[in-house]
């Protein structure tokens, strides 16, 4: 049974998914906003462009690399995302990031998932969204941290995954932040390393 991730809160992937966990995908998914109309008339939604995020640091603190819509594969290949989403359409994860942890450079100690709000919307209207964290063998989910957070933020910092010897730990972060792109956000990563 996957856990609902509070912000703050740390869990071991190695405990949660067993010891011979090698790859997770982090799914972001979300909903158009729904316009009310004028007496039930002129309703409908308005897409929402979030974007998901997996930021690489080193022990220093380092960015040594990103995976965004900007750029779907990491530089060693062991991260890939699966595509901008422009609309929060359909069911399920709207964008992915998958990370092979068997494949990550020992380089890389830290790795961080954010999501930003493209269009400009603030989190107080955007309606479902979610992470989560699923071990890509068998598909099972591990964890969950509901992103339905009321604010005005446009960005948030949700998840970091640290290197723990041969394990990795995932702590919820949940913090608010802005801007359109990760680039906006590192001030408030920062912190979480």
């Amino acid at each position: 049974m996957p856990i609902s991730l509070q912000k703050g809160q740390q869990i071991s992937l190695a405990k949660e998914a067993g010891p011979s966990l090698q790859s997770v995908r982090m799914g972001l998914g979300w909903d158009a906003i729904k316009k009310k109309g004028f007496l039930g008339f002129g309703g409908g939604s308005v897409d929402v462009d979030l974007d998901a995020n997996a930021l690489l640091f080193d022990a220093s603190g380092q960015l040594i690399d990103a995976v965004w819509f900007r750029q779907l594969q990491s530089k060693d290949g062991s991260v890939r995302h699966s595509g901008d989403n422009r609309t929060g359409a359909g069911d399920g994860d709207d964008e992915t990031i998958t990370v092979d942890l068997t494949r990550l450079p020992a380089s890389v100690q830290t790795v961080i998932f954010s999501v930003n709000n493209y269009t400009g919307q603030n989190f107080s209207q955007v309606e479902n969204a979610y992470c989560r964290l699923v071990n890509t063998q068998g598909d099972k989910e591990i964890a969950r941290f509901n992103l339905s957070v009321q604010g005005d933020h446009t960005a948030m910092i949700l998840a970091s995954l640290k290197r723990s010897g041969s394990d990795w730990n995932m702590t919820a972060i949940g913090t608010p932040s802005r801007g359109r792109t990760y680039t906006d956000n590192l001030p408030d990563i920062r912190p979480h390393l």
